[in-house]
């Protein structure tokens, strides 16, 4: 029996909850056979014994273009739709609320809570007019956590990408702001007088624990789309063909 398969060529088609789907399975496996199986049904959306059935050539072809499409570098998008509602990124960033912010951090760099990070970055806009628009008000992210897992994925990884950037920049512009202080002449009297002894960290811990922070983003910003996926999805077309031959014989 000939089976109908939609290949996605593009992140913009696969799901956020997919891409979940997919990372979880191939973290818990070291079985080729089966990843490529998994990936095929997850992102072609078609039953496990359905791919069995295919042919090893074609799911090489298909492993290849799904590949093709996550190398493919996300553009940010402060707008999308999910059916028919219209989310919007945070207009503001600098502004948000404790809640938002440790919501954020609690998710942003685990790609199976992901989709709650996207719950507080992007909410339904309320009101918009040209370029300019205002989202609902922050709750919490289990308000829209769910529906986000039928976000495309590229929204989400440019999104994370786009929340590192401005966390970088943000500990960039401290961690010299602090070094400048730190270089002036009375530097010893500055330390003592705003060092925060009673709570047990001086401001050089202080500027080395943001020091630390930042590397840390780096890394997490340095894998959004690539490094992010299975590292099998990662080798060349003659790599995966070798893998699908190996495991033909």
């Amino acid at each position: 029996m000939e089976t109908k398969i939609k290949i996605p060529t593009e992140l913009s088609e696969i799901s956020l909850g997919d891409y979940q789907r997919f990372v979880d399975v191939s973290e818990k496996s070291n079985d080729d056979t089966f990843i490529f199986e998994k990936m095929v049904e997850i992102f072609c959306n078609i039953q496990l014994m359905e791919v069995i059935q295919i042919k090893w050539t074609d799911v090489q072809y298909i492993a290849n273009k799904i590949t093709q499409a996550f190398q493919k570098k996300p553009e940010f998008k402060n707008r999308f739709k999910i059916k028919d509602i219209e989310f919007g990124f945070i207009p503001s960033l600098e502004d948000i609320s404790f809640g938002e912010f440790i919501d954020l951090q609690n998710n942003i760099d685990k790609i199976e809570d992901f989709h709650k990070a996207m719950a507080v970055m992007y909410r339904p806009i309320i009101e918009s007019r040209k370029d300019k628009y205002l989202i609902e008000e922050y709750v919490s992210s289990a308000n829209y956590s769910e529906v986000m897992k039928f976000a495309p994925v590229d929204v989400a990884l440019a999104a994370k990408v786009f929340f590192c950037d401005l966390q970088k920049e943000l500990l960039s512009s401290t961690i010299i702001y602090l070094k400048d202080l730190m270089m002036k002449e009375d530097s010893e009297s500055f330390r003592k007088e705003f060092s925060l002894q009673n709570n047990g960290v001086g401001i050089v811990q202080f500027m080395e624990s943001q020091v630390e922070i930042y590397k840390n983003l780096e890394a997490l910003q340095n894998c959004p789309y690539m490094t992010a996926l299975p590292s099998y999805l990662l080798k060349s077309k003659s790599e995966i063909s070798k893998i699908m031959r190996y495991n033909d014989n």
